[in-house]
């Protein structure tokens, strides 16, 4: 236990040239204590909160977390991990269907209305605007995303029910095969294919640039048959930057990567090679996550197609 009480905090801290992401906390009795975050943005949550408890204790305020569970009164014994698990039932679960909307088709969803209609059913919930709470606590939590127009603008919109009971606002298991394909074209059809696969791993790696060979954070999604792992710019929307296909993939952990310790990368590396000899270089945060991905992508490339 660290206490926050009459600490300093720096952000970020440069202590580690061969570490990124770092903070510091020093107590005071001048213990120093390092964190180190996957990506930017979770540094800056945990920055944002720890600065306020240092505020909050300065002032002899007492600090409170804002939390989704408070926030839209969802009962203390609700426990939203069991939840998810019972709808994702294949037997007696929420089903998921192929949708088609605005000349799209949604694989792999279901309607907000059905998720309230499941909910009362199953005894989840007494009426609608209880399963509506219920419902609205699982896409705060990141259980269900919102697939359509119309769901995204809900779960935007700040309002206390961001969920929908609606027969045409859409959503779908955040580990689920989701993906949206449109009418356009059969290239386009031939491209939505990688999305079909489940998800198997996702998080946040550093990863090396072709062309500028510098070193960035992106989210990536291991997806199986089809052998996919697609890479996103964590700050921004929905579509992937560029997908990697590890049917046939080689990938090892290596010590050395070209350019690297220009950008002061180095620890925790991986490469894949691609069967069309294409080199990606990445950075795990710890030797243990580096080991879970290469484990991960070992597999997929050599079961998925």
């Amino acid at each position: 236990m660290i206490p926050l009480k009459g600490v300093t905090l720096l952000s970020p801290c440069q202590d580690f040239g061969k570490r990124t992401l770092v903070f510091k906390i020093t107590t005071e009795k001048k213990q120093d204590h390092f964190f180190q975050a996957s990506y930017v943005e979770e540094r800056e949550l945990w920055v944002k909160d720890i600065k306020r408890v240092i505020s909050c204790l300065q002032g002899g305020k007492r600090f409170a977390r804002k939390s989704t569970r408070r926030s839209i009164h969802l009962p203390d014994k609700v426990n939203l991990n069991e939840l998810y698990t019972l709808m994702k039932d294949q037997d007696d679960g929420v089903k998921e269907l192929k949708l088609e909307q605005d000349n799209r088709v949604f694989n792999h969803c279901f309607t907000g209305a059905t998720v309230v209609e499941w909910l009362i059913s199953k005894d989840k919930a007494r009426n609608r605007p209880e399963a509506l709470m219920l419902a609205t606590g699982l896409l705060s939590e990141g259980f269900l995303q919102p697939a359509g127009d119309l769901s995204k603008e809900g779960a935007e919109s700040g309002e206390q029910t961001a969920f929908l009971d609606d027969t045409k606002a859409l959503y779908y298991f955040a580990d689920s095969g989701f993906f949206c394909e449109g009418y356009s074209s059969d290239d386009d059809v031939l491209v939505k294919e990688e999305f079909r696969g489940n998800i198997i791993k996702q998080g946040c790696l550093l990863k090396q640039g072709h062309r500028r060979k510098n070193w960035k954070v992106r989210k990536f999604i291991l997806r199986d048959d089809p052998a996919y792992m697609h890479y996103y710019d964590p700050t921004k929307g929905d579509d992937p930057l560029g997908s990697v296909h590890l049917r046939g993939a080689v990938v090892t952990a290596v010590e050395f990567v070209p350019d690297a310790k220009k950008y002061d990368i180095d620890g925790n590396l991986f490469e894949i090679i691609t069967s069309d000899e294409t080199h990606y270089f990445l950075q795990a945060a710890t030797a243990e996550e580096r080991k879970e991905w290469i484990k991960a992508i070992q597999a997929v490339s050599k079961s998925g197609k």
